[in-house]
């Protein structure tokens, strides 16, 4: 299977719910805002072109005069950003504005286009805080406001009479208010089990998924003649919190819990070779847990899908296979 994200057909879901229900981002969630480079995604064909390592530091830093610091692997670069809508003005490898697909207070994407490149590119980013980016600010960087005195105050001094603020204080003090206790995140929990035909030189007795909730995914196949093989990788929060997000849109929690045969001929499938393997796919959410189980999944080697469930659930499955199939950690043998 192709290596890349494991779940990039939602994000291009939420990119196109953006383009029509989401309006001009706050410049608020800018301002003095730190961020940190994931991986540059090609939107079109799904696939992940560049993932930062222990390598590559790549951070970001818009402050509140309208000029940002980058700082990509040891080097500090400054200039000038500013927006318009959803266009981000902003000079980074020869490409000069970006348009911001998504931003919270925990993501930002900037999607943009190259010259001689064929389709659209973006950088995902996730939000850092003071001591997690490598921005030092000079004490003496930040000069003081004038701000003028209220005339009708007789202890503020004669009307006219000009009063000084530290603005390097009033920064300080407003970040230290905002620094507060990051709340617990919501439990997720993911298990895919089973799914396919029992068959072929070393039949795989039983795959299974699962994705915790501090994003580790764990992968193992036991095989008939070859024993257990395991894998494990880490998935990024931000990315384990869109998957859960786009369980949510699909009503992936309002669906059935079993889907069997309707019908004799599938009933006759159960029993033939090569056998099929039920699937049981389980995910928490919060509060929130369901547990959907598939006969018979998918088509068998003449194309034939038997049981009849919901299309939405073999795009779930897929994107957690995909998740999976990504080459982090190598394989262990058991």
């Amino acid at each position: 299977m192709l290596a890349g994200l494991g779940f990039v057909f939602f994000q291009m879901a939420q990119a196109q719910e953006a383009g029509t229900t989401w309006n001009a981002p706050d410049e608020r969630l800018f301002v003095e805002s730190k961020w940190k480079y994931t991986y540059t995604l090609h939107a079109e064909s799904n696939t992940i072109i560049h993932k930062a390592d222990n390598a590559y530091d790549f951070f970001l830093y818009f402050r509140y005069d309208y000029t940002y610091q980058e700082y990509l692997n040891g080097k500090l670069t400054k200039g000038n950003w500013s927006l318009n809508g959803r266009t981000l003005f902003y000079s980074f490898q020869h490409v000069n504005k970006f348009e911001i697909v998504q931003l919270n207070k925990s993501v930002l994407v900037l999607e943009f286009t190259q010259k001689n490149s064929k389709g659209k590119y973006q950088y995902h980013f996730v939000r850092v805080d003071s001591k997690q980016a490598p921005f030092v600010r000079p004490s003496n960087e930040l000069p003081e406001v004038i701000v003028e005195a209220d005339g009708n105050n007789p202890s503020q001094g004669a009307p006219g009479k000009k009063k000084k603020r530290d603005w390097l204080a009033f920064l300080r003090k407003k970040e230290k208010k905002t620094e507060e206790p990051k709340p617990v995140p919501v439990y997720i929990n993911v298990e895919l089990i089973g799914g396919g035909y029992y068959g072929g030189i070393d039949p795989v007795l039983k795959d299974f998924i699962q994705i915790k909730t501090d994003g580790r995914l764990i992968q193992a196949y036991p095989r008939q003649n070859n024993g257990l093989f395991v894998t494990k990788k880490n998935i990024p929060r931000a990315e384990l919190e869109m998957f859960a997000d786009y369980l949510l849109k699909q009503g992936f929690f309002d669906l059935e819990r079993a889907y069997d045969c309707s019908d004799p001929r599938c009933q006759r499938r159960k029993s033939d070779k090569p056998t099929p393997i039920p699937l049981r796919l389980a995910v928490t959410y919060g509060q929130r847990k369901k547990v959907v189980t598939i006969a018979i999944w998918g088509k068998d080697d003449l194309g034939i899908r038997y049981v009849d469930y919901p299309p939405q659930l073999d795009k779930i499955i897929d994107s957690i296979q995909r998740m999976a199939s990504r080459l982090d950690d190598p394989v262990v043998k058991k």
